[in-house]
């Protein structure tokens, strides 16, 4: 056996589970764990600027890659508070983050210390799993148990939190004779499955919702192979774009209130069976549950059990992985087509296709201020097929995912239930840092960029080099659309007249001298002749210095962009594309 601190031994397991970084800030309380990572090494660690901006970067480390955990560390007190909302992020989205804390010495602790507070009941309706470890003996176990509670079931966070004098005291551990622990993920059985299955092959317009489940399980491909097998059409919901490609005949669009497609809905609401897998039928995905389900079967999968009639009763429910559901599918749906049981589905997805091919919204407009729509008509226009976009709320995350194309699962990289306002840079940087080989584009409008814009300076200490399409209107644009409703337009206004930068003409922040004097580099872009050689130039200058760079386009300050509160009653504020020059990036277009 071997003595060390309880806190050493706790860097230890995170190493043996598989944590080679870590996001955060030192601070007094924890910094017996950064003795511990200096000491022991193996982990490497990014300073953040802010420690919600450290959660967001664990979450965008976590989602690049199946089987992440990214690590967010804080001290004690005001730490562990900030951090909350990368928590209730992560939970939302079921996504596993590992949370330390710093925490006064337990003698301590009930009188009212500096810095001292019950973070553990504070985050506990937005963790899996939150402890406050009183005993050292037991610091290496829960953090055995931390990874296994990440790991099984739902995913989700989990927050450890370490009295300073639990940190410092010394243990008895032999790393050697650690182990993880087995998970525990439920797996669908063949009975289910044929049922299932049996269902869908009755149906004479049957639908696959995949969900971003599918893309937590790594089972993409099985998704994909499932489809092409029985003949299926897909739906992605927003967590699960990129499951299946954009452009491959079997995607037929995303379905909502806001980031959906013409198409999609449309075709949603032409089915009669409907089976979704690791999806959670979110309301900005489904509107109202009435006009979703009219008419229609579901059959639902989900790996957690109280999600299965949460929001409505499937007719069939089964609880289950998404990756083991779908690989019986596929056995079952094998056998059947060998003894030519399944159904002929091309005369349904030409009807689908069609629909993707005509109800395309327009994107080629040559307004100057610049209206929107054209930013993601030139973005596809540059950016290829392995592009990774990030993004979290706003009338920019809703247009993007309109008119954007994603390919490839893990490159829709999206905080979809939460939806925080200053995500976006953080977690882009948390992708970069776990690939640093991928080609990361985040999408911001100007209010989301400023939350946390103090985290570019991240990016460049610490050469994570993406490029970030910042769409300013100088409005909080989603809120302004909202309040047509209520009749106003109400302290929504970022405009002001820059004493500084009067090119800006209103437009309020210069964010390219605030990004310059973060250490990054940054571009303005007026006209929309101008943003294809302002995003190639980008595309350069990631490569020549190795920082952020960021490529602002000054857009009309006012434009409502589709969306409704009924599936079946989108607003559409723009004409459709009729011909091809009208939307000369569309996947898919009659002309």
């Amino acid at each position: 056996m071997s003595k060390m601190r309880a806190i050493e031994a706790a860097v230890l397991v995170m190493r043996r589970e598989g944590v080679d970084t870590a996001f955060g800030i030192p601070g007094a309380a924890i910094n017996p764990l950064y003795s511990a990572l200096q000491k022991v090494g193996g982990i490497d660690h990014v300073l953040a600027r802010h420690v919600e901006g450290a959660s967001h970067m664990a979450e965008g480390y976590t989602r690049t890659k199946a089987g992440n955990i990214g690590v967010c560390i804080g001290t004690s007190g005001p730490a562990g508070t900030d951090m909350v909302t990368g928590l209730y992020s992560a939970s939302a989205d079921s996504i596993p983050i590992l949370c330390i804390t710093g925490q006064a010495p337990r003698a301590r602790m009930h009188k009212e210390d500096f810095q001292a507070v019950d973070i553990t009941s504070i985050v506990k309706p937005v963790t899996k799993w939150a402890t406050t470890v009183l005993e050292p003996g037991q610091v290496p176990y829960a953090f055995q148990k931390a990874f296994f509670e990440m790991r099984s079931g739902r995913p989700g966070p989990v927050l450890i939190d370490l009295p300073f004098d639990v940190q410092m005291a010394e243990i008895e551990f032999d790393i050697d004779a650690y182990q993880p622990l087995p998970l525990a993920k439920p797996s669908a059985n063949r009975v289910q499955i044929e049922k299932a299955l049996a269902m869908l092959d009755q149906a004479e317009r049957p639908l696959l919702v995949a969900g971003g489940g599918i893309i937590n399980a790594d089972a993409s491909d099985l998704l994909v192979e499932f489809a092409e097998l029985t003949g299926i059409p897909v739906i992605p919901t927003l967590m699960g774009w990129g499951t299946i490609p954009d452009d491959h005949p079997l995607m037929v669009g995303m379905v909502g209130l806001q980031t959906s497609h013409r198409y999609g809905n449309a075709t949603l609401l032409k089915s009669d069976v409907v089976l979704g897998v690791g999806n959670r039928w979110a309301n900005r995905h489904t509107g109202s549950v009435d006009v979703y389900t009219e008419g229609r079967t579901f059959i639902h999968v989900d790996i957690e059990p109280t999600q299965i009639g949460r929001v409505f009763t499937p007719d069939l429910g089964i609880v289950s992985d998404a990756a083991s559901a779908l690989t019986v599918f596929l056995e079952v749906a094998r056998e059947w087509q060998a003894a030519g049981k399944l159904k002929d589905r091309s005369a349904w997805l030409q009807d689908c296709q069609q629909r993707k091919a005509s109800l395309q919204r327009k994107t080629h407009f040559d307004n100057v201020p610049v209206k929107p729509q054209r930013v993601y008509e030139e973005m596809n226009q540059v950016f290829g097929k392995d592009t990774c976009y990030v993004s979290t709320i706003g009338l920019s995350q809703i247009a993007g995912a309109q008119f954007l194309h994603v390919y490839k699962p893990r490159h829709w990289i999206n905080c979809g239930q939460a939806g925080p306002l200053g995500w976006t840079i953080p977690a882009a940087l948390g992708v970069v840092k776990a690939d640093p080989s991928r080609k990361v584009v985040a999408l911001s409008g100007d209010y989301d960029f400023q939350f946390m814009i103090e985290e570019l300076a991240v990016g460049a200490q610490f050469k994570l080099p993406y490029i970030h399409v910042v769409v300013n209107n100088s409005y909080l644009g989603l809120i302004r659309q909202a309040q047509r409703g209520f009749d106003m337009d109400y302290c929504v206004q970022l405009s002001f007249d820059n004493l500084n930068a009067p090119e800006l003409n209103g437009y309020g922040v210069d964010h390219v001298a605030v990004a310059e004097g973060l250490g990054c580099k940054a571009l303005r872009v007026f006209e929309p002749s101008g943003i294809q050689p302002a995003l190639r130039k980008a595309q350069a200058m990631i490569e020549e210095f190795k920082v952020p760079v960021i490529v602002e386009i000054i857009l009309e300050r006012v434009t409502n962009i589709s969306m409704g509160t009924e599936i079946n009653a989108v607003n559409e504020f723009e004409d459709l594309a009729l011909v091809g020059n009208d939307a000369p990036t569309a996947i898919s277009l009659l002309d």
